[in-house]
């Protein structure tokens, strides 16, 4: 007999609760007692790396003006040596705000820790229940899977997970119109966008799809629904942003500086740091040479630009043969190489591939690499971070780290690839054929 769809979202909000509660029990570990003047762990340095506790928000509570509670950019800035004043953070304005909501009341990181969590676990459940709705029981990789105990609190992503998960799931309500949902859509990514710039991604594939209503080539285009599209997600980032800029342009404008600024270095994970640095003055060295930063800040946003056209080339081309157009795997695949080529990925980055992997017919071989991968680096990394500092043996967590490097890089350059080649994964639905994969991607006509 047939499990019902609220029986296996059921299951899957459970879960993921109780994944959740790990993630923050484990975050928790790292923070208080006993605490210094100003709310800060006193044994936060010692323990975060060794103990793979580690947590942004931890972290973050002293330097940003959260301690203070600021509010974000408005009184912010960057100085010439690139650090962040006053409530500048390094991350778009709803982050910001999120941020600066998670520490009301709060004295101490520990608190400031618990109150996100409390405020962030309602998006990864809701994250569950949608993926539960659109996949079935292919929903439990995210609530049972290691990266939600790693990094469900380690950043503030579970909100920009959810959001645009829901814009996928919008496109599935088939009493909709398929410009209503694009439009929906459309703001749901720039929301996301203005929480972790990622979903916005996902707009281009997504007003290619609108453009040619989910039909076979040499039908008539919907331009005023690709329009609309476009229209609505520049204006929902428009009016998101434009309050901060206008009252705090300094401030607001500071979290770009910074993130243009950054370099590769030993807390990127990325294959500049761990390919290109060693040949051009070793990877062992704390500095950067100046020829490998302007390196790199040439060829990562070369290379990223050069993988966005070339994923909607093959999305065209995938249009072209199957008379539909694959907007979710297209903007996958186009995730696929940002991640890939950023100066920095971040563990927590995983968070925001997970959801791809379940929503699109992934072979589970290529999901459990990637999740090993991603397990080696999530936990190498940090215990790398305490080897450098003299706390432990190096060839380990050495070995940790190019494995995760490494082994998520070329999952994700073969990811690229069959992100746009995939159908849907649905509930109870047998592996189709590419002679089957008519029906429009995550959202029919």
């Amino acid at each position: 007999m047939r499990t019902s769809s609220g029986t296996v979202s059921l299951v899957a909000v459970l879960t993921c609760a109780m994944t959740l509660l790990f993630g923050y029990l484990n975050k928790a570990r790292c923070a208080g007692p006993e605490f210094d003047a100003q709310g800060r762990t006193l044994r936060f340095e010692d323990v975060k790396d060794a103990n793979v506790c580690y947590s942004d928000i931890q972290q973050l509570w002293i330097g940003r003006g959260i301690n203070l509670h600021l509010f974000p950019f408005v009184d912010g800035g960057i100085t010439p040596s690139g650090a962040l004043t006053g409530g500048t953070v390094e991350y778009p304005v709803l982050s910001g705000v999120l941020m600066w909501i998670g520490a009301i009341g709060a004295h101490t990181d520990a608190q400031f820790l618990l109150q996100s969590a409390l405020l962030l676990a309602p998006f990864g459940l809701v994250t569950a229940w949608l993926l539960a709705r659109m996949t079935g029981w292919a929903a439990l990789v995210w609530s049972l899977t290691p990266p939600l105990v790693l990094y469900a609190f380690l950043n503030w992503d579970l909100p920009v997970v959810a959001v645009t998960v829901a814009a996928v799931w919008v496109m599935t309500i088939e009493r909709w119109s398929l410009r209503t949902r694009g439009v929906v859509a459309a703001a749901l990514l720039a929301v996301g966008f203005c929480l972790k710039i990622y979903p916005g991604l996902f707009v281009l594939p997504l007003v290619a799809y609108i453009l040619t209503q989910g039909r076979a080539p040499g039908g008539q285009r919907d331009v005023r629904g690709a329009v609309a599209v476009a229209g609505t997600a520049a204006a929902t980032v428009i009016a998101i942003n434009l309050p901060f800029a206008v009252l705090g342009y300094e401030g607001w404008r500071a979290s770009f500086t910074f993130q243009q600024n950054r370099e590769a270095d030993g807390t990127s994970n990325s294959i500049w740091y761990w390919g290109l640095r060693p040949l051009l003055g070793g990877y062992l060295e704390y500095e950067n040479t100046p020829d490998y930063n302007h390196l790199v800040a040439l060829l990562s946003p070369a290379l990223i630009a050069t993988s966005f056209v070339l994923a909607l080339w093959i999305g065209r081309r995938r249009y072209l043969r199957l008379g539909v157009y694959p907007w979710l795997g297209t903007g996958a695949a186009m995730l696929c190489g940002f991640m890939l080529f950023h100066k920095a990925h971040s563990p927590q980055y995983t968070l925001w591939l997970l959801p791809l992997l379940i929503l699109l017919r992934i072979p589970w071989s290529l999901v459990a690499a990637y999740l090993l991968a991603d397990l080696a680096i999530g936990i190498g990394i940090f215990r790398w971070f305490a080897a450098t500092a003299g706390e432990a043996d190096m060839t380990l967590p050495l070995l940790l780290v190019h494995i995760g490097v490494w082994g998520r890089s070329i999952l994700l350059l073969v990811l690229f690839f069959v992100f746009p080649r995939v159908p849907p994964r649905t509930p109870g639905q047998p592996r189709r054929s590419d002679r089957d994969h008519r029906p429009a991607i995550m959202g029919r006509a």
